[in-house]
């Protein structure tokens, strides 16, 4: 049965509300109500009202949980903060979409070192207890989970899948990277505030994108696939530059990788390569190649080529937006183009309205969220062991 209306109250008002924000002011066929912003910081979230029109603004999330109008809650807040909003907001009755990486093992408050100070088998046990534990939340919970994984909706990422299914496409491998020149992001470089290096902060977006295309085929053929292993290799690259050879880039790892590649392996012996970094200069680079038995798939998600500009001065672009992690516009530039869509912001949001108004299963929840988190912490595993991990190894 269709509900006209669908309220919407979002906690955190950074970077990612604005990408939530462009996906909602696109939504199609559903009146989406944005009724409540809520942040400590009370000028970011007047921003964000500003640009999206939400209708007010609040400091606690708890007055969201609280608020009968409100159908779902959008978590757009640090990983830390992830399980304890998911779980008071299933307990409240709200649909909850939840922005990436769903959680990652941080230490205790205030602690340093984090990712030096703990094993990785520890990390993965207790990541995997949370998740566990979250996942029955869920399941007693009677309302949606969403996991907001923009590269299972970005365009080509769909349009592979379509032609997958359409041919009945067996997958041999695939490969997925998404590198950039680093963070600037209060954090990105402790483990305490992220969960993980480069792998957990960029990696988890074509480490997504690969599982649910690997799914998308043991589907469509009616097989069981599983991931029967994970090898990983990581590493801190830039801490052999010096201050001057350092300039360009602005990846400051402390006790996290910058570099990590991830080798998945399934149990029809076919295989996955992701890699993520922090090392690499101009622009957000982001892919999904996909070679199967009968056909070859580049899905190129950024850079395109749909439109590239050739500037000898800025006047006038201060408010223009030509590329991610660019640090000036001169010269030729790939830029992007309806970026909401390509990279699957408006997808996402799309469906996931379409979920609560329909009251049907989102393209990407808990079970994909749920072996993105298991596969990150196996590959830490990995990493650091330097042995391969079997996948339901405890």
């Amino acid at each position: 049965m269709l509900k006209k209306t669908v309220c919407v109250g979002t906690i955190g008002a950074g970077y990612a509300a604005y990408l939530h924000g462009n996906g909602y002011e696109k939504v199609s066929g559903i009146d989406v109500r944005l009724k409540s912003i809520c942040d400590v910081n009370t000028e970011r979230a007047e921003a964000v009202k500003a640009r999206y029109g939400y209708e007010q603004v609040i400091t606690d999330y708890h007055d969201l949980l609280s608020d009968p109008e409100i159908d779902v809650i959008d978590i757009v807040t640090p990983p830390m903060l992830h399980p304890k909003m998911i779980a008071d907001a299933l307990e409240a009755g709200k649909h909850v979409i939840c922005e990436k990486p769903l959680t990652g093992f941080f230490g205790e408050k205030g602690e340093e070192n984090v990712g030096f100070k703990y094993t990785k088998k520890a990390m993965f046990e207790k990541v995997m207890r949370e998740m566990d534990e979250l996942k029955e939340v869920i399941a007693r919970a009677g309302t949606k989970f969403m996991y907001a994984e923009n590269f299972v909706y970005a365009t080509p990422v769909q349009k592979a899948a379509e032609i997958i299914r359409a041919k009945n496409s067996k997958i041999l491998w695939l490969k997925g990277e998404e590198s950039v020149k680093g963070s600037t992001t209060a954090g990105a470089g402790l483990w305490s505030c992220i969960g993980g290096g480069s792998l957990t902060r960029v990696g988890c977006h074509p480490l997504t994108g690969i599982l649910w295309l690997k799914q998308q085929e043991a589907k469509n053929r009616g097989e069981d696939i599983r991931i029967v292993s994970i090898n990983c290799d990581t590493g801190m690259a830039t801490h052999c530059l010096n201050e001057y050879e350092h300039r360009h880039i602005v990846a400051h790892p402390v006790d996290v990788e910058d570099v990590g590649v991830i080798s998945i392996t399934y149990s029809d012996g076919t295989k996955a390569t992701i890699m993520a970094s922090d090392v690499v200069l101009g622009g957000t680079k982001n892919y999904i190649e996909v070679y199967c038995n009968d056909n070859a798939l580049m899905c190129n998600i950024t850079p395109t080529d749909i439109l590239n500009t050739y500037f000898l001065d800025e006047d006038g672009l201060a408010d223009v937006n030509i590329a991610e992690m660019l640090p000036a516009k001169l010269g030729w530039n790939k830029s992007f183009v309806t970026d909401e869509v390509i990279r699957g912001y408006l997808g996402e949001l799309q469906d996931f309205m379409e979920c609560v108004a329909y009251d049907r299963e989102p393209q990407s929840g808990f079970d994909i969220a749920y072996d993105t988190v298991k596969v990150l912490y196996a590959a830490y595993r990995s990493a650091e062991e330097g042995r391969r991990i079997d996948f339901d190894e405890q």
